[in-house]
């Protein structure tokens, strides 16, 4: 690291202090880079502290850790959204990891071999940068939304904490991935309760006299014809269900319903045109991605980079972690962006001049994290 009136300079910066970010900066650390990983949240873990009070992650925490570090819940227990955000904080201080909270990259551009990075009035140069910025950028509501009775109130996942935050009242939650289910499942216990969308397909973590599947759903990936097929059907129709069958939103009275196309005298419509008198609708329709702040030419029309395994090719000392399907299906699961972050880490180790002294960058971290609480 290197100071130069106000420019922070470093070999590799990491953007994103998530699951991704830190899982990638465990592996540079022990190869010996000079990096820094900068993250908008005041505290690491806050990203998962924000969300819905009953979200557990959807694994096992046997199957939930980063690497180098198991996940201390029992292994057959799903950890709560508050124990997964404490196990990031204690991986980052466990491991040194130079972690820089308070800082929102808002650009990044790239001269000759140097990307160069704002927050605001800061800035920072680097040879490498891996973006780790996760899955959850800017929720994705339909247009029609807006048509909706004023009276009902409408909100999307990522706004949900609780039913207390719902008027009495029957409930839609539209949208019938991991996130719709949950919070239908939730929303039940208190009220009647309708599932609107498209089934997503099932994961059971467990079949009869078998084994788990998680060894199946790290090895399906990109480069084979069956992991490219998954990752298409779930673009088009959303991550399947892991761990949540019909038959437990059935037992706890969620009633079915087809995909919400729009709405007919303010109250939202069904592809088979039943329309529902509801209260409130949740949305849990995902999230679009959002890398406006990155102005360079590599990404398609759907708005998510090119790339193979997180490196993209036509930018030298590039690379992304932690979306969708980035190599497998657990790409973006805790327990399963180790893989990815070990390849990019290996991949920024091999180019030249990728070694250098760690230690500042590593006590700036430290400290920065130690003061953020």
């Amino acid at each position: 690291m290197s100071h130069d009136h106000g420019v922070n300079r470093f070999d590799t910066v990491v953007i994103g202090a998530g699951q991704a970010g830190l899982a990638v900066g465990y592996y540079l650390a022990r190869q010996g880079c000079d990096f820094l990983i900068l993250d908008a949240n005041e505290r690491v873990g806050d990203s998962w502290r924000q969300r819905w009070d009953s979200l557990r992650l959807f694994t096992p925490a046997g199957y939930s850790g980063l690497p180098g570090m198991p996940f201390g819940a029992p292994a057959g227990r799903r950890p709560t959204k508050d124990e997964t955000a404490d196990y990031l904080e204690e991986y980052a201080t466990r491991f040194s990891l130079p972690v820089r909270p308070g800082v929102s990259v808002d650009s990044m551009t790239r001269q000759g071999d140097l990307y160069t990075l704002t927050a605001g009035s800061r800035r920072f140069e680097t040879n490498v940068v891996v973006v780790a910025t996760g899955p959850y950028h800017r929720p994705r509501t339909p247009a029609f939304a807006a048509a909706l009775d004023p009276r009902i109130a409408q909100l999307h996942s990522s706004e949900y904490h609780n039913p207390n935050g719902l008027p009495d009242g029957d409930a839609l939650v539209v949208g019938a991935g991991n996130s719709g289910a949950e919070i239908a499942l939730e929303l039940a216990e208190t009220r009647r309760t309708w599932l609107s969308g498209r089934d997503t397909g099932r994961v059971p973590l467990r079949l009869p006299g078998r084994a788990l599947w998680w060894p199946l759903l790290t090895h399906l990936n990109v480069d084979s014809r069956v992991g490219r097929r998954l990752k298409a059907m779930t673009s088009n129709r959303g991550d399947p269900l892991v761990g949540i069958s019909p038959r437990d939103l059935a037992r706890a009275g969620v009633e079915r319903l087809p995909r919400t196309s729009g709405v007919k005298d303010g109250k939202p419509v069904m592809e088979d045109g039943r329309v529902v008198d509801v209260s409130s609708v949740v949305w849990a329709t995902g999230f679009a991605p959002d890398f406006a702040w990155i102005s360079l030419p590599v990404f398609g029309d759907d708005g998510y980079p090119a790339h193979h395994r997180g490196v993209v090719e036509g930018e030298p000392g590039l690379y992304f972690l932690g979306l969708r399907f980035l190599y497998t299906l657990t790409s973006s699961f805790i327990g399963g962006v180790g893989a990815d972050a070990q390849y990019v880490a290996r991949h920024i180790a091999a180019r030249p001049h990728a070694g250098g002294p760690p230690s500042p960058a590593r006590a700036w971290g430290s400290h920065a994290r130690s003061g953020a609480g």
